[in-house]
């Protein structure tokens, strides 16, 4: 547990001097001045970057405004933002600088999930504050990371069924192979067995892989009612456009496509038409909040920015959520802060009324399922609020990830609660 009497920017300062950090150049921190820090760690080149250079965009423009407010406690919070090039040895060595030469207060990082897991043993040994704001596979549930993207149950939950509804209840899945896409087509076959649908078949593909004409046959022999996709990264883009050639017109739900890289605005009709996405947040939604506009202020900023995505309003968001936490503490001492958002916060987001959830590190997500028409127009549906009940209800027998009564440092996975469905 946590020690909120000693003191951890002291321990960590002893802890550098002693290692002899070395890593070379301070790419404008402020090399542990007495001012605050956030480090910002989003691809900005690599497979990632049209993903992370959003989220990037969007933390700095927060920071910015914060600071032309007047700061946090009076003081201007400086920013530490290599680019880890979509890279995990990379961003490894940049998260060990960030943490213990720039003695980051904050810390956003990492588009994938394989990324915040070649990290997270990082953050873990530094008991570090980190907010990973991508939407995932669900069920970290760790003392100091802040996992305020929707979830796959949160995501998946909203979409599948709706697609079942509309259209019939037989499932192709399709997925990334690694951990995020494995898990994700682990919630697509527990939402199916929940509601009665049926798995008619189940592919998980290499992120190397750009060639879709055996996959696209596969499918066109099962025709499903529906497809769920959860693809990840540029190569398996190509699945849409080869979708569109071999008129493969079955349609799509999806956790990963046009709310994080924009596919309904960079590929021409037909490639994303009928996708459905399980989404908290698009661009075209605008900004919820009365008064506030976030698409605006974003290309006021960013005028040459490609989309603004759901991972950037997340980082967006949390930004402002770690500084209400730590005005209320009246610090920015970690452990302090950590125990403010322990307690639970409700803020209006963009995306319309969030709140986390302190004893899990996680958020309810306005969800909604965005559908790209014939002409790639978007339009939302079935607007619900979905709370992180797998990690809150489902988990530990029911008792629930509780960070507040117990250390943890921690991912649960479908199968520890539904394993004798996923056998």
């Amino acid at each position: 547990m946590r020690n909120p009497t000693v003191s951890r920017r002291k321990l960590l300062a002893s802890g550098a001097a002693a290692a002899g950090i070395g890593l070379a150049g301070c790419m404008g921190g402020n090399g542990g001045s007495d001012g605050p820090t956030v480090g910002i760690l989003e691809d900005r080149s690599g497979n990632f970057q049209l993903n992370g250079t959003s989220k990037w965009q969007a933390t700095r423009l927060a920071i910015e405004e914060i600071n032309e407010d007047g700061g946090i406690l009076g003081e201007e919070v400086e920013i530490v933002d290599p680019d880890p090039q979509s890279d995990n040895e990379r961003y490894q060595e940049l998260t060990e600088r960030l943490i213990l030469q720039d003695q980051v207060d904050a810390l956003w990082a990492g588009y994938s999930s394989a990324t915040r897991e070649a990290i997270r043993p990082i953050i873990n040994d530094e008991d570090q504050l980190y907010f990973y704001t991508t939407q995932y596979e669900g069920g970290v549930c760790d003392d100091t990371i802040f996992a305020v993207g929707s979830t796959a149950r949160q995501q998946l939950g909203a979409v599948t069924p709706y697609l079942a509804d509309q259209y019939g209840e037989d499932i192709y899945i399709i997925a990334a192979d690694y951990n995020f896409g494995q898990l994700s087509g682990d919630w697509v076959n527990v939402i199916a067995e929940e509601n009665g649908y049926n798995i008619v078949g189940e592919e998980y593909i290499p992120l190397d892989e750009s060639d879709f004409s055996s996959v696209i046959n596969r499918i066109q022999a099962e025709d499903p009612d529906f497809i769920m996709s959860m693809l990840v990264g540029a190569n398996h883009e190509n699945f849409y456009d080869q979708r569109d050639s071999n008129d493969l017109m079955i349609p799509i739900g999806t956790s990963t496509t046009m709310a994080q890289g924009h596919e309904h605005i960079r590929y021409e009709p037909n490639a994303v038409t009928d996708v459905y996405a399980g989404v908290s947040y698009m661009e075209e939604l605008g900004d919820l909040r009365e008064g506030e506009n976030f698409v605006e202020d974003f290309y006021d900023r960013w005028p040459d920015a490609n989309y603004l995505n759901q991972e950037a309003q997340n980082n967006y968001f949390s930004v402002y959520m770690w500084k209400e936490a730590v005005e209320e503490a009246g610090t920015f001492d970690q452990d302090a802060v950590i125990d403010v958002l322990e307690e639970g916060v409700e803020m209006n987001a963009p995306s319309g009324r969030i709140e986390l959830d302190g004893a899990t590190h996680h958020i309810t997500h306005q969800m909604r399922v965005a559908h790209a028409d014939e002409n790639h127009d978007i339009s939302f549906d079935a607007e619900q609020e979905i709370g992180p009940s797998f990690l809150r209800e489902e988990v530990e027998g029911g008792d629930g990830c509780d960070l507040r009564a117990e250390s943890k440092t921690t991912q649960y996975e479908p199968a520890d609660v539904y394993g004798d469905i996923l056998e």
